[in-house]
């Protein structure tokens, strides 16, 4: 038989589960290698023989995108499988194109053929961009269920950067699990709050195993996705978060309108950020695309705990590090907070930014007087220390959502901004998610 041969492009997430979910144990086709892109460090490496099944007794290579054409040409590739998200339109057929113009399929897998089927509830949580406040929704519905005496368990899109074979079935309790597992500070960065709130949150690599164990001590398992893809388990509540400081963008980022589309229930967060004519925009753009969605706005509320130790400072600014990367932010909650709470001054970080994070400025030149929280490997961490270090300010306010004194020495005081969702006094995301739980008694 003669197996058609495919290449996976992605990012260490999506495309691993697309291969484990429909490619593993098909002898029909030869997946011949994955590239890598969006997420620095993950190429050239290997799918370990241990998650790529017994077709794959030397595993599967992890080339660097750039690599594609060379690839198709040299295992005369039949389909090229897409598989990461948060990409501009324009962008994604450039993507086509090169594979087209080589004669190979070009192939977008859907949600049918990639979710899993759970025994428990699931309420997915989605966005159309990156930098939505998916994380702050999630955070909501695990008060929201613990307060109705419901145990959520989260499972969240993977980030595997480190070693795949050790990262198949990750699960989070407590902040010694963080460095048991040796995360890195994006990896924090989505797992400290759900942490912070007492929740348990599963990970990794291998999908079907992660439900499965989540399934024994969750009654409802809440998706907590990861830049805008669609969900990888089979939702019973699907919700869309959406930004309207980006008006335009859920219309135009893939596969975030694939979200937009599906959901049940969209979320217009930042609420009290946005200018009010462009939330009507984006309620105009719900209504025509998903005109039976219930579009629910939340404000997004900035807070720290002294302002006092704010007022009148010279400060530098983290923000949370793929918000304002490749959700193209040029700034987040740490400027907000920095005007909301009278800063003297915000220092621009780039004359002093070293290594990497010298790169990643130039890589995003949209990005504002603010440092992304890059972390990726140790010696990023220590780049990004140095930066800090460099920085000639009184205190370092940190949005990023984890405790940056737990990951490096710092000699300035460090101030954490918070994010939470805020609803209006009647709460209608609160009493959709309440109604949708007593829906579930027997």
């Amino acid at each position: 038989m003669k197996r058609t041969r495919v290449i996976i492009m992605g990012a260490a997430g999506r495309d691993f589960h697309n291969f484990n979910v429909c490619f593993r144990h098909k002898p029909e086709f030869q997946v011949v290698a994955f590239t890598a892109a969006q997420i620095p460090y993950i190429a050239n490496r290997r799918y370990p023989p241990s998650l790529a099944g017994t077709l794959y007794p030397r595993g599967i290579p992890v080339h660097p995108e750039a690599e594609l054409e060379l690839l198709i040409r040299k295992h005369r590739v039949d389909q090229v499988v897409f598989a990461y998200s948060d990409i501009a339109y324009g962008e994604l057929m450039h993507r086509a194109s090169r594979v087209l113009a080589l004669g190979a399929e070009f192939r977008l897998l859907g949600p049918d053929a990639t979710m899993l089927k759970s025994s428990k509830p699931v309420i997915a949580v989605c966005a159309v961009r990156t930098g939505c406040g998916k994380s702050e929704v999630t955070r909501y519905l695990c008060g929201i269920l613990r307060e109705q005496g419901i145990r959520p368990v989260v499972i969240r899109h993977p980030m595997p950067y480190g070693n795949l074979a050790e990262q198949e079935v990750e699960r989070f309790e407590n902040f010694d699990d963080l460095a048991l597992q040796r995360c890195t500070i994006e990896e924090r960065e989505e797992f400290e709050p759900l942490l912070q709130e007492r929740a348990v949150v599963y990970a990794g690599v291998d999908y079907g195993k992660i439900i499965r164990r989540a399934e024994r001590e969750g009654e409802v398992i809440i998706w907590d996705g990861g830049n805008n893809d669609f969900p990888f388990l089979c939702p019973d509540l699907e919700i869309t978060v959406a930004d309207p400081l980006r008006p335009g963008d859920e219309v135009s980022y893939y596969p975030g309108e694939v979200n937009l589309r599906r959901a049940a229930v969209v979320v217009i967060n930042k609420a009290n950020a946005a200018d009010p004519e462009k939330i009507r925009e984006l309620e105009l753009t719900v209504a025509a695309v998903n005109p039976h969605a219930r579009v629910i706005r939340t404000a997004s509320a900035v807070s720290v705990a002294d302002p006092a130790a704010v007022r009148g400072k010279r400060v530098l600014v983290i923000e949370d590090g793929p918000t304002i990367t490749h959700g193209n932010m040029a700034s987040g909650a740490g400027l907000a907070a920095a005007r909301q709470y009278g800063a003297g001054q915000v220092i621009d970080p780039r004359p002093h930014a070293t290594g990497s994070l010298a790169e990643a400025f130039r890589a995003y030149p949209h990005i504002g007087p603010v440092l992304p929280a890059l972390g990726y490997r140790p010696e990023q961490i220590e780049e990004l220390r140095r930066t800090i270090e460099a920085v000639p300010c009184d205190l370092v306010l940190c949005a990023t959502p984890i405790d940056l004194n737990r990951v490096m020495p710092l000699s300035r005081p460090v101030v954490r901004v918070r994010y939470d969702i805020a609803e209006e006094a009647d709460a209608p995301l609160k009493a959709l998610v309440s109604r949708f739980i007593a829906a579930l008694s027997p």
